[in-house]
């Protein structure tokens, strides 16, 4: 939506609010105000995808009082550094760093100032109180205070977030399909929190599964080009049965195999289809990719596009 200049700023506050919570915000460039709010209901969650240049949102105990939705918000910094004040606490983080803040409790939020004028920008996951299986005392150690999203369930979660918003950004996901991913965040959110407080042992088997088949997703998507990632290795790797690993996988209605196989044949489409890569034999992508012959990797790709790789590597 391309708005007249002075009346940027005043639709930014009325859209944050509406994604967030009501706040006082305040900005040195009020006056012509460029950003982006997008808000996706995704069933137990919300998330709100955020652009925008230097700003300040505070949560006074008044509008605390007046409106408090009781959810905790949990920020993925996707540009510039963020400031944050709750709690007698303050922390700065920058992108790729998670941080949790509770809208029961005022708050002073600043987003900084990037190089060059660089908008800022956060993917803000909004987690209902009620919801939440872990203790609220220890959920506020962890308020203002900054996660680094770089191992563990906070890197799964972070590339989790920003597939999502991408593909909501590009209008792909279904209202059907918003449920199922909101549901699947909640479930990563929950696990990366009580990992950082020492809860595990609080989450459903549900949550906990949930969280272990996204470590195994990322542990198979990062082994992708390695030929004997099998079932078997990825149970050994994670510690289950290979019974219990397809157990797993039942929801994708795709076996562990096939689901490996889909996801090599679909990097290897997207390296077909680069320039930078003309000069690499379609045999050398598919050996990228884990496939060890050409035949197999002909086949698999066949059976998801309809047509050999070279076919379709000349047809692009």
């Amino acid at each position: 939506m391309d708005l007249p200049a002075p009346d940027r700023f005043p639709w930014w506050r009325e859209q944050l609010a509406k994604a967030t919570v009501p706040t006082v915000v305040s900005s040195p460039h009020a006056a012509d105000f460029r950003a982006e709010v997008m808000l996706a209901r995704m069933g137990p969650v919300d998330l709100s995808i955020l652009t925008h240049p230097e700003a300040r949102a505070v949560r006074t105990p008044a509008l605390v009082r007046r409106s408090d939705p009781g959810v905790y918000g949990l920020c993925l910094v996707t540009a510039n550094d963020v400031h944050l004040a709750q709690r007698d606490r303050e922390c700065r983080v920058g992108p790729s760093d998670l941080l949790l803040y509770d809208t029961s409790q005022p708050y002073d939020a600043r987003a900084l100032p990037g190089p060059g004028a660089r908008p800022g920008g956060m993917l803000v996951l909004q987690l209902p109180k009620d919801a939440l299986p872990l203790p609220p005392q220890r959920l506020n150690r962890l308020l203002a205070h900054r996660m680094p999203a770089g191992t563990g369930m906070n890197a799964i979660l972070a590339a989790y977030l920003t597939r999502v918003a991408a593909a909501i950004e590009k209008a792909e996901v279904t209202e059907q399909e918003a449920g199922r991913l909101g549901e699947v965040a909640f479930d990563l959110a929950v696990a990366a929190l009580a990992s950082q407080i020492d809860a595990d042992d609080l989450l459903a088997p549900e949550t906990r599964g949930q969280a272990l088949l996204a470590q195994i997703e990322a542990f198979i998507e990062y082994n992708l080009g390695d030929p004997d990632l099998t079932p078997a290795a990825i149970a050994a790797r994670h510690h289950i049965s290979v019974s219990y690993l397809h157990k797993l996988f039942q929801p994708r209605d795709l076996t562990v195999g096939a689901w490996i196989r889909r996801r090599r044949v679909e990097h290897a489409r997207a390296d077909l289809t680069d320039p930078r890569l003309r000069s690499h034999s379609v045999q050398l992508i598919g050996a990228r990719w884990g496939f060890r012959h050409a035949a197999h990797f002909s086949r698999a790709f066949r059976s998801v596009y309809g047509m050999p790789p070279s076919d379709y590597r000349r047809r692009v």
